[in-house]
């Protein structure tokens, strides 16, 4: 980043608040249970979803709790539904007939991408609107590429304000992918507590926000049980998710990622961590004006967790600008001219 992006960045970011010092125990502090995080008229798709004027999908949904209560500070009419994808957290994917539907293991983009889209029209459907709220997708990592194809489908028609993409384009993104075993290889398998899996990402500086990682980690996480002795002590945690089971679908999720981006319906919005994650096709893009860029150069790559204030109040400007409702049409030159005669 050069020195002028660097002191523009650190302009506009000037006047939002940050987070505070962090206790110095405060690695040693236990899980946090959702329902302190969250507001309570904040939905999970793993049980039952509230009304959405604003959508979010990220694998580990609770990874939007902070940034869902900073959210509805600034937009207390605003409701949320924060949707786990299958095969993370607790979520099922079941048929009206109580049948398992598909595979844990299916995270192909298109199979994401319908059941974030079902999981909207079931969530229309539960409350009987006649039709969707206006509605802003956003998604982090692999939602972002959800969100966009999704956006880039039209399916949610007219009610689709817009869409945001959080800290993933396609070129850094493939780029990663080529090192996404190593980092599985290296990272430990399994913690001996659910404090030491929170302090792990602490350390690792995988999140920077400790309050975050204390709502969001106990939900990637799954305690294991050995059989072969009562004692609680040879209890340990593992990954909810295996990663590298999922490989067959990282080409899929991010190919053409830039491209749909740009040419979808609706306002968009990308948020990074960094100018230097930006691919060819969306600088000429951002400097054709096609979509808002926002950079927070002191978050990591989980953004909503490390910076869930400013991570708000963007996106709340972004709704704001992007709100219909909210338009006021200049009067017809005919009009102004029948008035003066």
């Amino acid at each position: 980043m050069s020195d002028l992006q660097r002191s523009f960045a650190k302009a506009k970011l000037a006047g939002l608040p940050l987070i505070p010092p962090l206790p110095a125990n405060a690695l040693r502090d236990e899980p946090v249970h959702e329902d302190e995080a969250q507001d309570e008229d904040t939905w999970s798709a793993s049980s039952a979803s509230s009304a959405s004027s604003t959508g979010t999908i990220k694998p580990n949904r609770l990874s939007f709790a902070l940034f869902a209560r900073e959210l509805r500070k600034a937009l207390p009419d605003a409701g949320i539904l924060s949707v786990d994808a299958r095969g993370h957290g607790e979520t099922i994917v079941q048929t009206h007939h109580g049948q398992i539907k598909g595979t844990p293991h299916d995270l192909s983009l298109k199979t994401l991408s319908s059941d974030l889209s079902n999981m909207i029209e079931l969530t229309q459907a539960k409350f009987d609107w006649p039709r969707l709220p206006d509605t802003v997708l956003v998604g982090h990592s692999l939602g972002g590429p959800v969100v966009t194809e999704v956006a880039s489908t039209c399916v949610l028609g007219g009610s689709m304000l817009g869409y945001a993409v959080l800290d993933v384009v396609e070129g850094s993104a493939m780029d990663a992918l080529q090192k996404m075993n190593f980092y599985l290889a290296t990272r430990p398998r399994r913690f001996p507590s659910l404090a030491s899996g929170i302090e792990w990402h602490i350390r690792s500086r995988t999140l920077r926000n400790t309050f975050s990682a204390r709502v969001s980690v106990p939900s990637i996480l799954y305690q294991e049980h050995n059989h072969d002795t009562s004692s609680h002590d040879d209890e340990t945690w593992g990954w909810r998710t295996d990663l590298s089971a999922t490989e067959h679908y990282w080409g899929d999720w991010f190919t053409g990622l830039s491209k749909k981006f740009l040419n979808a319906n609706g306002g968009k919005l990308l948020i990074l961590a960094g100018t230097d994650r930006l691919d060819k096709e969306l600088m000429i893009g951002q400097m054709q004006g096609k979509y808002q860029l926002q950079v927070f150069p002191d978050a990591g790559h989980f953004i909503q967790e490390d910076q869930p204030a400013k991570t708000a109040m963007v996106l709340v400007d972004f709704y704001r600008r992007n709100d219909r409702s909210a338009l006021v049409l200049p009067p017809k030159v005919g009009d102004l001219l029948k008035k003066k005669s």
